[in-house]
């Protein structure tokens, strides 16, 4: 299996380089030169079993081939159930039970465990760059905590991530420092870009990105909806909250492998990029929008070149989706109206997804609706228990990060200052 970028513009890659490199030198997103398919998967497996046996045609022929399931033993330890919700039609897929409560702790681990297998200089530590709007970050951090040879700096824009996230962001120390940077996400993503693109900045500080355009990162994320749509009884029609566009190509992209996933229809909060280019609207980057749904912040999400690339053009790229927008005030709606009648806690990115679904059966009832819920309500405690009147428990791991101590360090959305920042640590 070999990998090109989606610019077309470099040579193809194997998939440790590509998984090494993060960008391919042309600055494009590594896919694979063609989508496998996969053959019958057991439907009674073990999440890491099933993630092996469905990422197996990606690593064909590379040296981390032979190393795969323990790679997937290492990164799939938490659970990832698909529960039925008291409201009809409705499937929860929970992806918040890792270490930092979001589902970026399956790729994140994923990441880690192939570049700690991967051949790198010692003498020279490799630095990973992660932008971040809310969950990524923690997620790499803990994930990259104290590994020799790596050292791991997390972007993520001052005062738009949850007081929760921002703690856990600053609370690892040692080989991982985290920059606050004067700006939106796209600002944060701007400035990994930039400095992974620049040779001569590589050839000073080797570094590699753990941001969702790191294919290492992507992959393993096709592993959760794939074995929860084994579960299910018909094909899984999904609702994926959406930002970077990450996990919703993951889940396109286990699609076109061959698992029996249906309709998949990406909820975002205000910032309209995705749900104005499914209305059929050409595609247009913008400044990301602050909502309370903070870690879908994106204005220009990374991942659309993959989606493209999947499916040839933006045409055939409408035809094959949708997307959904939801503002503030439906999220706190549906969040306060679901703890009052079901008991049911979600966080502002799962309520998206929520209201989604609600317009949705409203339009045909007789379909049945996955939706991913991404992180645990307790990381947003400021939003979500005024909402629902009470204290809302938060899981033993995150706890144990919020006991830490945290600092974060300034930084200017400036190319220049933070390739200077790089070059002296």
């Amino acid at each position: 299996m070999r990998f090109v970028s989606t610019r077309g513009g470099a040579a193809p890659a194997t998939l440790s380089q590509a998984i090494a490199a993060g960008l391919a030198p042309d600055g494009g997103l590594y896919v694979p030169e063609s989508m496998p398919k996969v053959g019958h998967l057991p439907r009674d497996g073990y999440l890491a079993t099933t993630a092996s046996r469905m990422l197996a045609p990606f690593f064909a022929g590379d040296p981390l081939a032979s190393e795969l399931d323990a790679i997937c033993a290492e990164a799939f330890v938490a659970p990832a159930p698909r529960r039925e919700l008291r409201i009809k039609g409705a499937h929860l897929l929970e992806l918040f039970h890792g270490p930092t409560a979001a589902f970026k702790d399956f790729g994140a681990r994923f990441l880690a465990a192939c570049l700690g297998r991967l051949r790198r200089d010692e003498a020279r530590p490799l630095t990973i760059l992660v932008a971040t709007s809310g969950d990524t970050g923690a997620a790499v951090g803990a994930a990259f905590h104290e590994m020799p040879g790596v050292r791991v700096a997390i972007l993520y824009p001052d005062n738009r991530v949850s007081p929760r996230q921002a703690h856990q962001l600053g609370s690892f120390g040692g080989n991982v420092r985290a920059l606050r940077v004067e700006g939106t996400f796209d600002d944060c993503q701007r400035l990994v870009k930039g400095a992974l693109g620049d040779p001569a900045l590589q050839a000073d500080v080797p570094m590699s990105s753990a941001n969702s355009i790191s294919l290492g990162r992507l992959l393993p994320q096709m592993a959760y909806f794939g074995h929860a749509a084994l579960q299910a009884t018909q094909p899984m029609n999904t609702i994926i909250p959406t930002g970077n566009l990450g996990n919703a190509v993951a889940c396109l992209w286990a699609r076109a492998i061959g698992l029996p996933i249906g309709e998949v229809v990406f909820a975002c909060n205000a910032n309209e990029t995705l749900p104005e280019f499914y209305a059929g609207q050409p595609y247009r980057a913008r400044d990301a929008v602050a909502t309370i749904a903070n870690a879908m912040d994106v204005g220009a999400p990374s991942n659309f070149e993959r989606l493209r690339h999947l499916f040839g053009d933006e045409d055939a790229a409408r035809r094959q989706g949708r997307a959904e927008r939801v503002d503030d005030a439906q999220i706190r709606d549906t969040i306060r109206r679901h703890a009052a009648n079901d008991g049911e806690v979600f966080c502002p990115h799962t309520a998206t997804a929520i209201h989604v679904f609600e317009r949705l059966r409203f339009e045909d009832p007789t379909k049945d609706w996955t939706m991913a819920s991404t992180a645990h309500p307790a990381k947003f405690d400021t939003i979500v228990e005024p909402l629902v009147g009470r204290r809302v428990e938060v899981p033993d791991a995150l706890a144990v990060m919020l006991a830490r101590s945290a600092s974060a360090e300034a930084m200017a959305a400036d190319g220049r200052i933070f390739a200077d920042w790089l070059r002296g640590w």
